[in-house]
């Protein structure tokens, strides 16, 4: 009885995140056509930080219970879920050229942070020193995004307030606000519900959260994604899926210091595997993007091959 009412449970919550995530796709992109902020900045500032809440929640929870590995595993492991699966699916559906300048700035901070958390297995803690860098790096992301929104909100002339239905206000602000209710509810279930299956089955810590809680945790950006490979939307689900990594690594980490009230320590396993793992994936995603102007089908493909030999690695030795 126990088992069959978290299955339940489980599909439940994978029914909220699915039908969250095409609702909150509809309503960041009217934001982004009637404010007239570009569907990269958008994608990685709100839509960002509504589908990151999940980690945050999880590995907040987790340091404040002493479960270190837990907490570092799922914001890391969700970072190489979100490139090695997630910007992995959009990339093959959706390969194109972008505007270098636009993505150079948030590529960067993105890899700056991988590198110092990388860096932080060296020494075997997350210190003090890195999670202030971490923050600053963070408040420098927002700043940017807040600036791009401002110059590009100026420049829209064609859409006045007029012109905006009250009823349209109305639909957009519900769709927004019970799709991210949607996203989040139903990943907190789906990560509680299986997690503790795992747990039955007698996986580690580390192994569950940078898989199973990680991957779970990272379904609304998955769903996201998926919404947005489906409605056209390659902007909105490349910039959600930057915006998600940079949250993760910059304010997460941070956070669950702070709730622990000491340096986060990290474990060998996590150091040798976990941390270069999520480097380097992030730089076979934005290095040749960078180079090039263009996401190709092969960093997709690579990438996907890539996070399943990090998966297999990571299982094999439980």
């Amino acid at each position: 009885m126990e088992l069959a009412v978290t299955i339940a449970l489980f599909v439940l919550g994978l029914i909220f995140v699915i039908k969250g995530g095409d609702y909150f796709v509809d309503a960041a992109s009217w934001i982004a056509e009637k404010t007239g902020v570009p569907k990269l900045i958008v994608g990685a500032t709100i839509v960002s930080v509504a589908t990151t809440l999940p980690e945050m929640l999880v590995s907040c929870m987790a340091a404040a219970q002493g479960k270190v590995d837990l907490s570092i595993g799922n914001a890391v492991g969700s970072v190489t879920a979100n490139i090695g699966l997630i910007m992995a699916l959009a990339i093959i559906f959706m390969p194109g050229a972008i505007n270098r300048k636009t993505y150079l700035l948030k590529s960067i901070l993105m890899l700056t942070a991988a590198a110092l958390i990388a860096l932080c297995g060296f020494f075997g803690q997350v210190s003090i020193p890195i999670s202030c860098a971490l923050i600053a790096i963070f408040a420098l992301f927002i700043w940017e995004n807040v600036r791009d929104a401002l110059h590009h909100m100026r420049q829209k002339k064609d859409c006045s307030e007029d012109e905006i239905e009250d009823v349209s206000k109305g639909v957009i602000a519900a769709k927004f606000i019970f799709g991210a209710a949607g996203i989040i509810v139903g990943a907190q279930l789906l990560v509680d519900n299986g997690s503790l299956i795992a747990q039955h089955i007698g996986i580690p810590e580390r192994v569950i959260g940078v898989t199973l809680v990680a991957v779970g945790t990272s379904l609304p950006e998955l769903i996201t994604t998926i919404t947005a490979i489906i409605k056209r939307q390659s902007a909105l689900s490349i910039g959600n899926i930057l915006g998600a990594n940079i949250i993760d690594l910059t304010l997460i980490m941070p956070l669950s210091s702070l709730i622990a009230g000491k340096p986060l320590p990290i474990s060998p396993s996590m150091a040798m595997i976990d941390l270069p793992a999520c480097l380097f994936v992030g730089l076979i995603a934005i290095v040749p993007a960078m180079i090039l102007s263009k996401f190709s089908r092969w960093q997709g493909i690579l990438l996907l091959l890539v996070y399943a030999g990090y998966i297999t690695l990571t299982c094999s030795r439980i």
